[in-house]
């Protein structure tokens, strides 16, 4: 288990411990959770939780399942309380928390259900305030809370006690942030069949926990974080309550902790080991704080910005900008194939063989042309074979009535071809029964998940035709753990990893492309990347192919590369921005509104060219070249 351990600063208000992986701190926080059961189980005694719900805590709940039974780690002596419900709510709805409480941890272990506590989103509204009080009273009649496990919200809500909530609140019930909302709606399909309102333990009713432990993963949550345990204690962030309490402990993965200071600007903390990646992230910031190009700033400039300590092992401003400014240039690069018969010391890729085989790895069906759709339309241009593998079948992201249009239209031009008729009719018939009676989040039938998964791949090929991808280079691997119907996917299983060895044994490319999203602890994209890293690791020192072999990691639609991180910027012209913007919109199902559309508003297109002309702005603001847009890459060693 790898803890990262930094200097010590004044920044933080809150101790935080920080794992390099969510599973490693998730499960120190399951073995602290299981001394107290057992402390408590010597002396005779109940242990008293406080549980949360979402993305944090599963992997804390899926160790304790473990050390039950696999460790003997008894649950009978403990008793529960869960933080929230959504209101109104029945409980055996797919998004109720007591569904989920069930799924994830009560099903598998030996908790008595009695001492299961999870708020009632069934009551009648005038009878929420009596049960409200009854709830605290019942936590209080136990002895109060032993330990609070909770997430944290983008709007700093703990349990859903949002922007505004009191530091003595009690249970009650609130109305939902709509950024809350915006969150909730993977859940829930749509925004607006997410609950508006919530049951919710108060922010005082959580303070009176003897200890409480906050979980944060991923990069979505880094910057709220940051407020959290840096920032002055405000009811704009509830969170920072916890400020105030005296056994707290933040439990959080590298990823989440990329805004604390220590972190993203450890020279204001204090004296720093200066390496290349370090030094070339400081100058970076330090130009775009003082609004000046590389080339521009000053040894003043670097006195005030607090890098004399750089500065000083630098010798002199002017040698420091430009060893900075010529590692950001080389970077540039027309050519991500590599540049034919040239001289490729100072370029991002080869320039032998002139013509690559290049793989691009897709997780979704679109995830292509969005993310680096400039590139693959540069590199089937400058004739190389570029190959495209879509990992999943993407059908989860089409609208129930896109697959019943479908479904007509199949009907249609059965009928009018007089071919196979009658048994059209039969799955047209089946297809309008299930869709008309479909629960909310529930698990569509075979044949209606076959016909969404034909709706995403005719998209995709549509695309590739449009690029100039030939027909055979585009391969759809149907990766076993996205079909399940459901937001929720298996565990990553050795027949995915399997399709990724399949397709790279039969392509041997020279370049791969894939989605390196590795700051996204639970979605999809960091599911596929997992598959081929095994798999590359199951190849190496095995195909020769692959010694010669280079990864570039794209980044999905919300967010690009840092610029301090980025080792291929690939300048992208306002003609092949168009070209590109017309790619993504042959997937017509994703258009205008998509069925998991994140938090924020903007279509597919319109969020991948913001992205890529804030990245070309970015350099541009460095002294570099100004360019229309730049899509981005990493190199992943393997």
């Amino acid at each position: 288990m790898e803890v990262l351990h930094y200097p010590e600063t004044t920044f933080e208000k809150l101790p935080v411990t920080i794992f390099e992986d969510p599973a490693e701190g998730a499960v120190s926080v399951a073995y602290e959770i299981a001394e107290l059961i057992r402390s408590k189980q010597e002396k005779g005694e109940q242990a008293v939780l406080g549980l949360a719900t979402g993305s944090s805590p599963i992997g804390v709940y899926k160790e304790l399942i473990r050390l039950h039974r696999e460790e003997g780690l008894s649950f009978a002596n403990v008793v529960t309380f869960n933080l929230d419900e959504y209101y109104p709510m029945q409980p055996d709805e797919l998004q109720s928390y007591v569904h989920f409480m069930h799924e994830q941890l009560f099903n598998h272990i030996d908790i008595l259900p009695e001492n299961i506590h999870i708020p009632d989103g069934t009551l009648p509204v005038e009878k929420v305030k009596e049960y409200c009080l009854a709830y605290e009273q019942q936590i209080k009649a136990c002895g109060g809370l032993d330990l609070q496990l909770l997430g944290i919200g983008r709007t700093g809500h703990i349990g859903f006690n949002e922007p505004g909530s009191s530091i003595n609140s009690a249970t009650r019930l609130v109305k939902l942030d709509p950024l809350t909302i915006t969150d909730a709606a993977k859940d829930f399909i749509k925004e607006e069949y997410v609950p508006l309102r919530a049951l919710t333990m108060g922010v005082g009713t959580i303070m009176k926990a003897r200890q409480i432990i906050l979980l944060a993963w991923g990069e979505g949550k880094a910057k709220i974080l940051q407020e959290t345990v840096e920032g002055k204690i405000s009811d704009e962030v509830p969170a920072s309550f916890l400020q105030q309490h005296p056994h707290v402990q933040v439990v959080v993965d590298k990823w989440a902790a990329l805004e604390l200071t220590r972190i993203k600007t450890p020279w204001l903390v204090g004296m720093c080991l200066w390496d290349d990646n370090l030094i070339r992230r400081a100058v970076i910031w330090l130009s775009l704080k003082m609004h000046k190009p590389i080339l521009k700033l000053t040894d003043e400039d670097y006195k005030d910005g607090s890098l004399s300590d750089l500065l000083a092992e630098a010798g002199n401003a002017y040698a420091l900008n430009i060893k900075v400014f010529n590692t950001i240039q080389h970077t540039i690069t027309g050519w991500p194939g590599g540049k034919p018969n040239s001289n490729d010391t100072q370029r991002p890729e080869r320039a032998a063989p002139a013509l690559k085989r290049s793989l691009i790895f897709s997780p979704h069906p679109d995830d292509d042309v969005i993310s680096m759709g400039g590139t693959l339309l540069r590199l089937v241009d400058q004739g190389h074979d570029v190959h495209v593998a879509y990992q999943t079948s993407g059908n989860l992201a089409v609208f129930d009535d896109d697959a019943r249009r479908y479904a007509d239209f199949a009907l249609g031009f059965a009928e009018k071809l007089n071919v196979g008729v009658e048994t059209m009719q039969q799955q047209h018939a089946e297809v309008v029964e299930f869709l008309k009676h479909k629960k909310l989040g529930e698990e569509d039938s075979a044949l209606v998940q076959e016909i969404k998964a034909l709706i995403r791949r005719g998209e995709a090929a549509a695309a590739c035709r449009f690029c100039g991808v030939k027909e055979q280079n585009v391969h759809f691997m149907n990766m076993p753990f996205y079909e399940t119907g459901q937001v929720k996917k298996k565990p990553l299983g050795e027949a995915d990893i399997q399709a990724v060895v399949d397709i790279l044994q039969e392509i041997q490319p020279h370049q791969i492309f894939a989605a390196g999203d590795l700051r996204d602890p639970h979605g999809t994209h960091r599911v596929c990347l997992d598959a081929i890293f095994a798999a590359l690791g199951r190849l190496k020192g095995k195909e020769a192919w692959l010694d010669d072999c280079y990864l570039w990691l794209y980044r999905g639609a919300w967010q690009e590369w840092d610029v301090e991180e980025i080792e291929m910027a690939v300048p992208i012209s306002p003609e092949e921005l168009m070209r590109k913007r017309k790619a993504i919109f042959k997937h017509q199902s994703q258009k205008d509104s998509a069925v998991f559309p994140g938090n924020d508003k903007r279509e597919f297109w319109q969020r991948s060219e913001d992205r890529n002309h804030a990245t070309a702005k970015l350099y541009d603001q460095l002294g570099l070249t100004e360019y229309e847009a730049i899509e981005a890459f990493v190199r992943h060693r393997f």
